[in-house]
């Protein structure tokens, strides 16, 4: 265990995706990841700077030397949601994977729950990891990764059944990242994975960004596996990344 955390960033937004999407969050942004995504946006790699809003939604970020102590994180939580009362839904825990620094969060998300609800956003692969930290979580996020999209090196099927098998008993949800090319068959994977756990879990589809910040599928192809999922599960939503539409971090 550690009191030490290497962070990519701290900052105030609105969470655009999945269950929790419109709603305000503390994203603590977590370095690492342990998959390597086609799609993936996201910089989180190990920095010898830690970036830090200089006020919640400003914007405006301030370096520190990274890694942070949990005194100092939890310090800036409390000043942030002193400044905005009852602005914020949740800490978010994100990556990256978070789930490589479960040891860690151990220590820090008993405090940082004492402040606000904690929020994990996962790839969901790390069951073990999550076994350690699933008492202190209140909501989480699964990112299942299909072939068509996130073109990982292997069949994350297996890990994927585990991890929302043990992640039962919290708010989770599971996001699915769409593309032109995704088939029906790799939907119909997913609905029977979370048919065989819960079918009630709901079932976010997010149209794939590409860089230039257009959509990667048709509206139409979008409409086609809503219809795939819909006739298995009892909850599949459409949502794309709405942070993005807004211009927001």
């Amino acid at each position: 265990m550690s009191d030490l955390l290497h962070i990519r960033e701290i900052f105030s937004s609105i969470q655009g995706e999945g269950m929790l999407a419109g709603c305000r969050q503390i994203f603590v942004r977590l370095t690492g990841c342990n998959l390597g995504c086609r799609y993936c946006d996201t910089d989180f790699e190990p920095s010898a700077i830690c970036h830090v809003e200089s006020a919640p939604g400003s914007g405006i970020f301030i370096n520190h030397p990274p890694p942070l102590s949990l005194h100092n994180v939890s310090a800036l939580i409390e000043e942030w949601c002193l400044q905005l009362p009852g602005a914020h839904h949740s800490v978010s825990i994100t990556g990256g994977e978070p789930l490589i620094h479960a040891d860690t969060l151990v220590q820090w998300l008993p405090d940082f729950r004492k402040i606000l609800p904690i929020h994990l956003e996962t790839n969901g692969t790390l069951s073990d990891a999550l076994k350690l930290v699933n008492r202190y979580l209140d909501y989480i996020s699964m990112d299942m990764k299909l072939p068509s999209t996130a073109a990982c090196s292997e069949s994350l099927w297996g890990d994927h059944a585990r991890f929302l098998q043990g992640a039962q008993g919290k708010h989770v949800s599971v996001k699915v990242v769409i593309g032109e090319t995704t088939p029906d068959n790799e939907i119909r994977q997913v609905c029977e994975l979370i048919a065989a756990v819960d079918a009630t879990v709901p079932l976010f589809l997010q149209p794939l960004s590409l860089p230039d910040g257009t959509i990667g599928i048709p509206a139409s192809h979008v409409l086609h596996l809503q219809g795939v999922a819909s006739a298995r599960l009892p909850d599949v939503r459409v949502i794309p990344q709405m942070h993005k539409l807004l211009g927001a971090l």
